[in-house]
């Protein structure tokens, strides 16, 4: 068939398609948020000093990183119920899936950060009197995050992408939405490009953001024990 330029131009107008590219970054937000709530679980199971929780939290690395994303989330989707274990919706599945997989690797991406900080700077936080809340929260982090936002960032990236394997148990996201279109209007190339250029987007938008916020954290070199004995000062 040949191409149609009308229908390639009006995809980018298309409701449904452009819904199907909601879903998409409503998944993205809602893995990354509950991921990295998970993943800063992980890491303190693993510097746990009961010796259970850091097998559990270093086995949950182990299997999902180890493990295909489409294998887990055909497992949740049909797996489980064949085992007469719990049943999920389409949507349940793939953000469950989704959220388990990322914790993996921001879990990863945390630890890497919060190990990044000397151990002097623990040292002199707690010279100043500071508690573990308090050195986690106004030492470790900040210091840390210069380390973590530009990993996290390219996993933002990947996460955007990474939504499209849920088409595989319907959920009507992006890519699904494409091709149900195409089936009605056999216009498969046409439909392609289009969610291409909207995944394209997507990604160089938060290319941008991510570049932002890697200025804002990387403003600040002073060093550690100067911010700690600044909170001292001002406690």
């Amino acid at each position: 068939m040949a191409w149609n330029w009308d229908g390639f131009f009006g995809y980018f107008a298309n409701p449904y398609l452009l819904g199907g590219a909601l879903v998409t970054l409503g998944l993205t937000a809602a893995t990354l948020v509950l991921g990295l709530l998970l993943g800063l679980l992980l890491v303190l199971m693993r510097s746990s000093r009961f010796r259970v929780l850091r097998w559990i939290a270093a086995t949950h690395v182990w299997l999902f990183r180890g493990t295909p994303l489409l294998v887990q989330l055909i497992i949740i989707y049909t797996g489980l119920p064949q085992l007469g274990l719990v049943r999920f919706t389409v949507l349940q599945s793939a953000l469950l899936g989704l959220v388990l997989n990322e914790a993996a690797y921001l879990s990863e991406i945390l630890r890497a950060g919060i190990q990044s900080v000397p151990r002097t700077q623990l040292d002199a936080a707690h010279a100043l009197g500071l508690n573990r809340v308090r050195t986690f929260v106004l030492i470790i982090a900040p210091q840390a995050l210069r380390v973590i936002v530009p990993a996290l960032g390219n996993s933002v990236n990947g996460l955007l992408k990474t939504t499209s394997i849920v088409s595989v148990i319907s959920v009507e996201e992006l890519l699904r939405r494409g091709q149900i279109l195409m089936q009605q209007r056999f216009e498969v190339l046409e439909v392609f490009m289009v969610i291409a250029i909207i995944y394209l987007v997507m990604t160089t938008a938060w290319d941008f953001v991510q570049r932002r916020i890697e200025r804002y954290y990387g403003k600040s070199d002073r060093p550690a024990v100067l911010a700690a004995q600044d909170l001292a000062d001002a406690r």
